[in-house]
């Protein structure tokens, strides 16, 4: 039987702490069917585009979010703690949620992402950027912080700090996010896998290692 190479969308935000669990089980997807070739393409999504350029506090804001949702959120949203800081250990991450100041604005973090996806790196960007917001609690809508992260996994800092002072790339950003909400993504982590079929959620590496072989026996659709 023909392996057809792989290539996925992968949809995220790095806000979004599904997410970062869903990137590190991506890469030991990846590494249980080293036979298929896949390529990963990182694709924005902003979960609350409203948040202003300079952040919001984050405890106030999560409370706002979660005393605007239907009854019983409180508890969907301890569930939900629960479960990640049990599954972190795991995947080598760590979740500092109590101690996050701000609940930036994501829009630069997408720049300088599709910045270092250009150069090979956007994956190091992406875990970077998780990281300093869950772990280590600094924010990520700042020019420098990001420019610092761009710089430690070998963009050019100063760069980057240039072109985050200008708009470069922001309206190709938001209609790239406008076109995977147009296809029905509505929460991330969403993985679409040769432009046939999507993952929604941070699934097992087992259960994205299978996604990938199905993807794999057939080519990928052509525009």
């Amino acid at each position: 039987m023909s392996v057809y190479p792989v290539s996925v969308d992968l949809v995220t935000d790095p806000v979004c702490p599904w997410c970062w669990l869903g990137l590190r089980y991506w890469s030991a997807a990846r590494a249980l069917v080293p036979h298929i070739p896949v390529e990963t393409v990182l694709r924005p999504f902003q979960l609350d585009a409203s948040v202003p350029k300079a952040g919001v506090p984050y405890g106030e804001y999560m409370a706002r979010k979660f005393a605007a949702a239907s009854a019983g959120a409180p508890d969907r949203f301890k569930a939900m703690r629960d479960h990640l800081e049990q599954a972190a250990p795991g995947a080598g991450i760590v979740f500092n949620f109590d101690a996050i100041e701000i609940r930036p604005n994501t829009l630069n973090a997408h720049r300088v992402i599709r910045w270092a996806q250009g150069q090979g790196l956007g994956e190091t960007v992406l875990d970077l950027i998780h990281k300093a917001f869950f772990e280590d609690r600094r924010d990520i809508g700042s020019p420098d912080v990001l420019a610092g992260l761009a710089g430690e996994a070998g963009m050019d800092a100063d760069v980057v700090r240039d072109l985050l002072g200008t708009d470069r790339d922001s309206a190709q950003v938001e209609r790239e996010e406008q076109f995977y909400r147009s296809l029905g993504v509505q929460g991330v982590p969403c993985f679409i896998f040769n432009g046939r079929f999507a993952v929604s959620g941070a699934e097992a590496p087992d259960v994205l290692a299978g996604a990938i072989a199905e993807a794999a026996k057939k080519p990928a659709a052509q525009d």
